[in-house]
């Protein structure tokens, strides 16, 4: 009978430590998926403003050796992230293209400006920037008129504002839920063995002695809650490469590998914490309050 008891028991136990475990790792690939998905909103928000950028036409009398030396000031200029030269001959052949006639037979001549396209880093996509490096290449004589899409560039810097702070209050409202859930969690599987550790204080044992397997299986549980939330992770990552190779691709894998960590990290952090939070309470709870 007490054999029948302690098998009974013991698969009450397991059942707990498994249950607990995965609900604790579900919780780990929320916080591990959030930082993924800040990390990727970062990623775009630069590929974004990368493409942001500057059209320079040029005076038509320009030479071309002159243009070509503006061109490549303008390569190790802090601000510009890649540069393209458009003459008058490919110009017109773009015209051609997209219109089916060619300009120079409609007008006799080329009226078309050379043009050299800039795509700006992202840290120089701002309005105050934008507005300095606008002023400082109309101060060259052969440049004769600066385009670019200023209601776009604002849209997108605000919208950007917004998503951030929106990411950083979801996140923090996440990472709350989640420290109450492992919280919660832990203290139930706790809750279970709570006349264990009445029996171990009737006998004599001190707290801290009660403590310790509590806490060695808490930060075991965090650990294997960690791995199986880092494992949905990697699958999770493995299916964003295949579909998705633009935002999420094998270069980051410095950035995957520290998420991970932080993941872990946590996981082990939060367990190890809940479960002497918990333990401590039940240590201190009186005898008639056990039974509620």
């Amino acid at each position: 009978m007490s054999n029948q008891i302690d098998k009974y028991t013991k698969r009450r136990l397991t059942t707990s430590f498994i249950y607990s475990t995965l609900s604790i790792s579900v919780v780990l690939y929320m916080i591990g998926l959030l930082l993924i998905i800040i990390y990727s909103g970062s990623k775009i928000s630069t590929y974004v403003k990368e493409n942001i950028g500057f059209s320079v036409f040029m005076h038509n009398e320009t030479k071309e050796i002159d243009i070509l030396t503006f061109q490549k000031s303008l390569d190790i200029s802090p601000f510009a992230k890649s540069t393209e030269y458009i003459s008058q001959d490919q110009a017109a052949k773009e015209v051609q293209k997209s219109l089916g006639e060619n300009v120079i037979d409609i007008t006799g001549s080329n009226p078309l400006p050379p043009t050299i396209d800039i795509r700006l880093k992202s840290d120089y996509t701002n309005p105050d920037s934008l507005k300095k490096i606008e002023k400082q290449l109309l101060s060259n004589p052969i440049i004769k008129e600066i385009t670019y899409s200023k209601p776009v560039v604002d849209v997108i810097n605000n919208n950007f504002k917004k998503i951030s702070y929106s990411l950083l209050a979801i996140s923090f409202v996440l990472i709350l839920i989640s420290i109450l859930l492992i919280h919660s969690t832990i203290r139930l599987s706790v809750y279970s063995k709570r006349f264990i550790i009445r029996s171990m204080l009737l006998v004599g044992a001190s707290r801290r002695f009660i403590q310790r397997p509590f806490i060695i299986k808490g930060i075991i549980q965090g650990l294997w809650a960690s791995i199986i939330a880092i494992l949905l992770l990697s699958g999770t990552l493995y299916a964003g490469m295949y579909y998705f190779a633009d935002i999420f691709n094998a270069s980051d894998i410095d950035v995957y590998l520290i998420i991970f960590a932080l993941t872990t990290g946590f996981g082990i952090f939060f367990s190890w914490t809940s479960t002497t939070l918990a333990v401590r309470k039940f240590i201190k709870m009186k005898t008639d309050n056990l039974y509620q």
